[in-house]
């Protein structure tokens, strides 16, 4: 994998950059629409790559192993064959689903032992084996295993959990040393800072972090339910820290004011399910600020989704036919409005890459950050 920074935004920290694997270009900052069970959900292939157009997805190593399970997607050749993608991939490591099972999981030096939630089969998460996994599975970049703190955490839990992660990721990189690809390209991992919202944390991990020497690297533990403010203040203390010669993976973020507010504090990739999981509930992000289809009020309201035309579906479809979809709970209704909501999204890191060539984002960002936050 190769990083190159292409411009820099004068009044923040916002980069433009381009990320080069053996499955093509990203360009940067780039959104992951994420594809959990080798599937973005609701989205054809043919639309994810004609009508959104996304250099990279997401896919779950936790829900993957689970599900087909790896002896499958080896027998495909891997991820890319087994879904018919052919541009980059990028899993997770499973540490965040770890985290979401608190209930059923026990975490230990060695690694988690988890239950699954299709079938309460018992499993073990090591950081060795996660790498293996990450190898069948075959993504472009793969992650490291960490643990992931819940909001809020106490300082000594935080403490210890951040230093058992990066003990964790010295075992992930023994291994990846050690294994070679499984198919016929190449393997980024990137590590993952954590620290919970305590800076002091949050330096030491970055520190660690940016000393393994890593490709890329992530930022975790961020979006657990912290106010957005504590979010941009430990984003900026990492991206102070992690070199500028490597892309940044803020993992888990967010809103679209979210993703605008950390590609200015020097953050290059972002994935989130919001805009897959607000669409099918009815909300759709629009350079105008936000909007329920389901409300009154878009009954007759025959204008695009988007007033500024922005997405593949503002071309073809009216405010007035997406309510009704939803109205006669029509399965198109979900999926025209999740390719509007992922189109947005794309178009929105694509904006705000051409404005920080241009050298004008910060005011830019500044307009489109007050114009999204209405509700229409």
């Amino acid at each position: 994998m190769k990083f190159e920074l292409k411009g820099k935004d004068s009044q923040s920290k916002a980069r433009a950059g381009k990320i080069t694997t053996d499955h093509g270009v990203i360009e940067t900052p780039i959104f992951m629409p994420v594809g959990t069970v080798a599937s973005v959900k609701g989205v054809h292939q043919r639309e994810l790559k004609e009508d959104i157009n996304p250099d990279i997805i997401l896919g779950n190593t936790y829900h993957l192993y689970l599900r087909p399970k790896t002896d499958i997607l080896e027998k495909a050749g891997g991820l890319h064959k087994f879904m018919n993608w052919d541009r980059n991939i990028l899993t997770d490591s499973g540490g965040y689903q770890v985290y979401s099972l608190s209930g059923t999981r026990k975490i230990v030096e060695e690694g988690v032992k988890f239950k699954s939630h299709i079938d309460g089969s018992y499993h073990f998460f090591s950081p060795e084996n996660v790498m293996d996994i990450q190898r069948t599975i075959g993504a472009d970049i793969i992650m490291a295993f960490d643990e992931c703190t819940p909001y809020p955490c106490d300082y000594t839990y935080a403490k210890r959990s951040m230093h058992m992660t990066h003990r964790w990721l010295d075992r992930c990189i023994d291994r990846i040393k050690n294994t070679g690809p499984r198919y016929d390209y190449q393997q980024a991992l990137f590590p993952i800072v954590q620290g919970s919202t305590y800076k002091d944390l949050r330096i030491q991990s970055a520190e660690y972090i940016a000393n393994a020497g890593a490709q890329g690297n992530a930022i975790g533990g961020l979006s657990v339910g912290e106010p957005a403010e504590e979010m941009y203040a430990m984003t900026d203390v990492v991206c102070n820290i992690l070199p500028e010669d490597k892309p940044r993976y803020l993992m888990g973020v967010g809103t679209p004011i979210n993703i605008l507010e950390n590609i200015a504090l020097g953050v290059d990739m972002f994935d989130c399910v919001m805009p897959t999981r607000n669409a099918r509930n009815g909300m759709l992000f629009t350079a105008q600020g936000t909007i329920n289809i389901k409300n009154k009020k878009w009954e007759d309201d025959f204008s695009p989704l988007d007033e500024m035309g922005i997405t593949f579906v503002d071309t073809h479809y009216t405010k007035a036919y997406l309510r009704h979809l939803f109205a006669a709970n029509e399965f198109l209704g979900k999926q025209i409005a999740t390719i509007h909501n992922l189109g947005f999204y794309l178009w929105l890191v694509r904006e705000a890459r051409k404005h920080i060539l241009a050298g004008d984002f910060y005011q830019w960002k500044n307009m489109m950050v007050k114009q999204m936050d209405n509700r229409l």
